[in-house]
């Protein structure tokens, strides 16, 4: 699937992709509404309902994503209410294996995240992967999304990376669309981000079920 001699650099999504999206999915969908009928003395299903269309609203734009934007729009205290649930953030299966290997092999790799500084701060604290990067970049230093052109910009300005020997692999197929259209030649997406949840239809791009699906020999 992948000719690891023609790869320079890997760009590495993190929610999802190296880390278990039920967390994510468990937070937004359960435990916010949980706390937001709490506060709003209203029952779980009026909450969900609620949120829902919240949610929606902001989709795919750097909103979406912000701990900020969510703790003001809620009036909720998102950094704790993911403390609460800490215990999910999980490391999928082979993904220390894989870094490692990468790290080996003096391939460059860089944690290229749409999360908000203060989650990746609890999920870098919580699974210890700091060490296997070298680099991590937080969409929100550049104040857009990975669904914009620019980003790929902005990043290519602090990681010289080239389109052509660069390795990118994320769960969200818009993420992918757009560095395809950017020009990124290798990309890779995930068949199963949640791993309490069915395998997804990725039809439109190669995927893996496991980072064992793409480990790199040891040179």
């Amino acid at each position: 699937m992948i000719n690891w001699e023609n790869i320079k650099t890997v760009l590495l999504d993190m929610d999802g992709t190296l880390l278990d999206l039920n967390f994510d999915n468990h937070f937004w969908q359960h435990h916010v509404p949980v706390r937001y009928g709490e506060k709003n003395n209203i029952s779980f299903d009026k909450a969900y309902d609620t949120l829902m269309p919240i949610y929606k609203e902001v989709e795919g734009t750097i909103d979406w994503y912000c701990i900020d934007y969510w703790t003001e729009r809620l009036e909720l205290d998102i950094v704790q209410l993911k403390i609460e649930v800490a215990h999910l953030i999980a490391v999928h299966p082979f993904v220390r294996e894989f870094l490692t290997a990468l790290k080996q092999n003096n391939i460059e790799t860089a944690l290229v995240t749409n999360a908000h500084q203060k989650s990746l701060a609890l999920k870098l604290e919580k699974t210890q992967l700091h060490d296997y990067f070298d680099h991590i970049v937080c969409a929100h230093d550049f104040g857009m999304p990975k669904e914009q052109q620019i980003f790929w910009d902005k990043l290519k300005q602090q990681i010289p990376y080239e389109n052509e020997s660069t390795l990118f692999i994320d769960d969200s197929l818009s993420v992918l669309r757009s560095a395809q259209q950017y020009g990124i030649k290798h990309l890779l997406a995930i068949y199963k981000p949640d791993t309490q949840q069915a395998i997804k239809e990725v039809d439109e791009f190669k995927a893996i079920h496991s980072f064992q699906d793409i480990m790199p020999k040891i040179v």
